[in-house]
């Protein structure tokens, strides 16, 4: 494997990229329940080169992101699609989906669209599909930059982070997309540098 550009898991370089990537890659499969393996996964923001859709295993797998270059990546397995969530909607039917990812994606997007993102999901869920997402805490804020000016992680992708929420910011925008708050679980790892968190819709 070289490490030309679509190779990267990330933007930018650092060395914990591919570290971390692979840590939150490992959360989301943790999270998944199992039975929804035999349906359809889509990640947001799955990455220039989608890991975790060639590390996990269902039976459709499907990726969005603003960068992809549908023509370096070839595994007939996974369908990709470039699109920036922000201003354009899924184009997935509503109930399509068993599993819909957003592996430190959350961050990225500017607040104004965070519930048009949200809703969407919501809408290509099936009734008790889950929605799993990891995001850096606050408390992680100062580290994340002190790291990324050191070449540990990528400082193109710190510095296009739009904004950091507290547990229960985040928590009512599910609620205000449509997700129960008692279907709603979450948690943190890394020291309690990330959050993850699992909705059911």
């Amino acid at each position: 494997m070289t490490h030309s550009h679509h190779y990267n898991v990330t933007r930018g370089f650092g060395f914990l990229e591919t570290v971390l990537a692979k840590k939150r890659a490992a959360i989301a499969q943790e999270l998944i329940d199992p039975a929804k393996r035999s349906g359809r996964v889509l990640d947001i923001g799955c990455g220039s080169f989608p890991y975790f859709l060639t590390t996990t295993h269902f039976s459709e797998k499907y990726g969005v992101d603003g960068g992809i270059n549908e023509s370096l990546f070839h595994d007939l397995t996974i369908k990709l699609k470039k699109l920036n969530v922000e201003t354009e909607r899924l184009p997935f039917k509503n109930d399509f989906f068993d599993v819909v990812v957003m592996l430190a994606v959350f961050e990225h997007i500017h607040p104004q669209f965070i519930d048009k993102v949200l809703v969407d999901i919501f809408h290509t869920l099936k009734k008790d599909g889950q929605l799993i997402i990891t995001t850096p805490s606050q408390q992680s804020v100062p580290v994340l930059w002190t790291l990324s000016r050191i070449g540990l992680i990528s400082k193109v992708e710190i510095d296009d982070h739009k904004n950091s929420y507290a547990l229960g910011k985040i928590k009512s925008f599910l609620t205000h997309a449509g997700f129960q708050s008692e279907n709603i679980a979450s948690g943190r790892f890394e020291l309690g540098f990330n959050m993850w968190f699992v909705a059911r819709k």
